[in-house]
């Protein structure tokens, strides 16, 4: 199926203007990733509850309920912890950062102690109260942490060795480019919005690299096909014939996909946000940069061979 058909369009012509607004937001989100980012229990330890209420409860009176929690002999404030709702205003997620010397079943310990301060809002079965207990120490979070960053040099090295061979090496340099401008941006725009960095949106990253990489790649072959059948040496119209060539596959499938994403952020619910969040910056940033970093690239790297 054809959504557009023989375009025209001189993408290559607009090569500054990418490169210069890529550069924009690239340093941008460097600026912000300097700032930091809001890395999840996953990453640097903690404790994470999720409570369901029989009504309505607020999140003021779940903190000061736990203004003084007592967990065998020992008492914490837990009030500035991060509460927020977990669906719906009866269902409420905890998540406490790692702290030194907490009893065992420091969990089970909160979760007692708020089910026995609000009998009125609780239901009578406690395992109806709990919809999930978890808990992650600091050194695993620091290895997740290790392995999560691992996991991606390692896809962007074996795309770059793929390509190589599969391509050459020139339109390897474009394509990893690409992939780390995607990354970079999402993590800039995840630092600006605040939102949590787990194990989730670690697999929506790795997702973004394959989504990325495989809209480049059809573009790459494109190219490549052109150049053997008309021998040309004018490489930016080469480019533009096949950009505008995959353009109707290329929209078809960013379409698609955006769709079911943005039903995922509308109905999805608190915990696939982050997830859903991140494909959607990252499809929309991927197919850009197919365009106006992986191809503006090859066309400014065999101009400066010639």
């Amino acid at each position: 199926m054809k959504f557009i058909e023989n375009t025209k369009i001189k993408f290559m012509s607009f090569k500054k203007v990418g490169f210069a607004l890529s550069a924009t937001l690239g340093a941008g989100s460097l600026f912000l990733l300097m700032l930091g980012l809001n890395l999840g229990i996953d990453f640097k330890g903690g404790t994470a509850i999720g409570l369901s209420f029989d009504q309505e409860v607020s999140i003021q009176e779940v903190r000061a309920v736990m203004q003084s929690v007592s967990v065998g002999d020992q008492k914490f404030d837990l009030s500035t912890e991060e509460i927020k709702y977990f669906g719906s205003n009866k269902e409420i997620m905890i998540k406490i950062k790692s702290q030194d010397n907490t009893p065992e079943n420091f969990g089970q310990g909160i979760v007692n102690h708020i089910y026995k301060s609000m009998p009125t809002k609780v239901p009578q079965d406690k395992n109806m109260f709990i919809l999930s207990l978890g808990a992650v120490s600091p050194k695993v979070g620091s290895e997740l942490s290790g392995k999560a960053f691992w996991s991606i040099v390692s896809a962007l090295v074996l795309i770059l060795f793929y390509i190589s061979i599969r391509f050459e090496f020139k339109f390897a340099v474009g394509a990893i480019l690409a992939l780390v401008h995607d990354i970079t941006i999402t993590l800039g725009i995840f630092s600006l919005t605040g939102y949590e960095i787990t194990l989730s949106t670690v697999a929506a990253f790795l997702t973004i690299v394959g989504y990325s990489l495989n809209d480049t790649i059809v573009i790459l072959d494109r190219v490549r096909e052109n150049m053997k059948s008309s021998g040309t040496v004018l490489f930016e119209s080469t480019i533009d014939k096949s950009i505008n060539q995959s353009l109707s596959r290329t929209l078809i499938t960013s379409l698609t996909t955006l769709f079911v994403i943005l039903v995922l952020l509308v109905y999805g619910g608190q915990v696939i946000r982050p997830f859903a969040f991140t494909m959607l910056v990252g499809v929309i940033v991927g197919t850009y940069s197919s365009i106006y970093i992986a191809s503006a690239l090859l066309a400014t790297i065999y101009k400066s061979s010639n």
